[in-house]
C-alpha cells in the first residue's frame, strides 16, 4: 500500500446553503473522504451567497452539523462589503473575487471596487480570483500594486501559466491551481463526454485546446495546487434545456493524479507537494494530526458514477480506466473510510478556522 498524506482541496462548492439536492455537506464530503481529501475549502457563490457574518454562519451552522471531513469556508468580495468581509478574515478560508462571470452579490464591476478590498482586507490573508484572462492580469498588478499575495483560480490557458510564469519570475506574489479536467480533458473530448447530452460538456473556464492543455503539462513547476473546482449539478438540470456550467470532481482527482504517476507524467511527491504542502502554505493551514490515505497504487479499474457518494450522479470520466484506488481513510486518529464505505457520524469534520 502507498500511504499519503490526507489530501486538500481548495476549491469545492458544497452547494449548501441554497442548492442541497445538488450536493450537502454530508454527501460532499463523503464524496472526499472517499477520494482521499480530508479537507475542503467550499466557495462562497451558494444562495445566499456567503458574503457577510450572517451568511457564514448560516454555511458554517450546516457544515458543522453534516460535515464528515475538516473544512473552511470562503466569503465573497461584493461591491459594498469590504470592510465587513475583513472583520470576518480570521474566521474564513480567504476572499473569493469574482470578476467577470458572476451576478448579484458578488458581483464586481469595477476595479475601483477591487481596490477597496485589495486595501481592506489582511495581507496575510489568502486573495483568491479567477483566471479569466485579461482581467487575471490585471488582478496580478492589482497584487503588485498592493504588494500584497494573490491566488488564481482554474488556469487553462497557455496564455495564462506562460503569465503567472512571467510574474513569477519578477518576484510578484502570486500562486495558482489546475483542475483536473484541464489537465486530462481537452475540447475534442466534448462530444464523448456529450454525447446525446451537449450540457455535460459545459464547464467553466471551458475545456481548452490541445496546445493549452500541453502548455500546463509543460509547466507543472508554476503550478502550485492541484483543485476540482467540484462543481456538481444534477444529470436532470445538466441534461435540461440551460445547463449549467460544473464538473464534480473530488472522487476523481486522486485516480487520475496516480494514473500521471503510473504513466511517468506525475512523481507522488508532486501530488504531495500541491494537494498538501503548497495548500497549507498558501491558505495558512493547520496540519492534520494521525491522519493518511492508504492507496492500492496497483489497482485497476473503470470510473463509474453509479459507485460514486456525490448527489449529482455522474462524471466526465464516466468508464475512463484508471491506476490506484483508495483502501483506507485515517482522519485525526479515526477511520473514516475503508473500503468504500464512509465511516464518520454527521458532524465530524472539524472548521479549521474555528477559534
Amino acid at each position: 500500500m502507498l500511504k499519503l498524506p490526507g489530501l486538500i482541496d481548495p476549491h469545492v462548492h458544497m452547494r449548501e446553503p441554497g442548492a442541497a439536492h445538488k450536493e450537502d455537506w454530508e454527501s460532499g464530503t463523503s464524496a472526499a473522504l472517499a477520494g482521499g481529501v480530508t479537507l475542503v475549502l467550499a466557495m462562497p457563490n451558494t444562495r445566499p451567497p456567503i458574503f457577510d457574518a450572517a451568511t457564514l454562519d448560516l454555511a458554517l451552522q450546516a457544515a458543522r452539523s453534516r460535515a464528515r471531513c475538516d473544512y473552511a469556508q470562503f466569503v465573497g468580495a461584493g461591491p459594498a462589503n469590504a470592510a465587513e468581509v475583513a472583520r470576518l478574515a480570521p474566521r474564513a478560508a480567504g476572499l473569493k473575487m469574482y470578476l467577470d462571470q458572476t451576478f448579484g452579490e458578488l458581483r464586481l464591476d469595477s476595479m475601483t471596487l477591487w481596490q477597496d478590498h485589495f486595501r481592506s482586507w489582511p495581507a496575510d490573508a489568502p486573495i483568491v480570483a479567477h483566471s479569466e484572462s485579461r482581467s487575471m492580469a490585471a488582478v496580478i498588478l492589482m497584487a503588485a500594486i498592493y504588494n500584497r499575495p494573490v491566488h488564481i483560480a482554474h488556469v487553462s490557458l497557455k496564455e495564462e501559466i506562460l503569465l503567472i510564469k512571467a510574474a513569477k519570475e519578477r518576484g510578484l506574489q502570486v500562486t495558482c491551481e489546475v483542475c483536473p479536467h484541464h489537465l486530462f480533458l481537452t475540447q475534442d473530448d466534448i462530444p464523448a463526454i456529450s454525447r446525446e447530452h451537449p450540457g455535460r460538456g459545459e464547464v467553466r473556464p471551458r475545456l481548452a485546446s490541445k496546445e493549452d492543455v500541453e502548455a500546463l503539462w509543460a509547466n507543472l513547476d508554476v503550478i502550485d495546487c492541484f483543485a476540482t473546482d467540484h462543481a456538481p449539478h444534477t444529470l436532470a438540470e445538466k441534461d435540461g434545456e440551460k445547463p449549467p456550467p460544473g464538473f464534480p470532481g473530488l472522487e476523481t482527482l486522486l485516480p487520475l493524479l496516480l494514473t500521471a504517476v503510473a504513466e511517468g507524467r506525475l512523481a507522488v511527491d508532486d501530488i504531495i507537494q500541491k494537494s498538501v504542502l503548497n495548500p497549507c502554505r498558501i491558505f495558512s493551514l493547520p496540519a492534520q494530526p494521525e491522519t493518511w490515505v492508504e492507496v492500492d497504487e496497483h489497482a485497476t479499474y473503470e470510473i463509474h458514477a453509479a459507485e460514486m457518494k456525490s448527489k449529482c450522479g455522474w462524471t466526465p470520466f464516466e468508464g475512463w480506466k484508471v491506476r490506484g484506488g483508495v483502501t483506507r481513510v485515517v482522519l485525526r486518529g479515526r477511520e473514516v473510510f475503508k473500503d468504500g464505505e464512509v465511516h464518520p457520524p454527521l458532524g465530524f469534520g472539524k472548521n479549521i478556522k474555528a477559534r
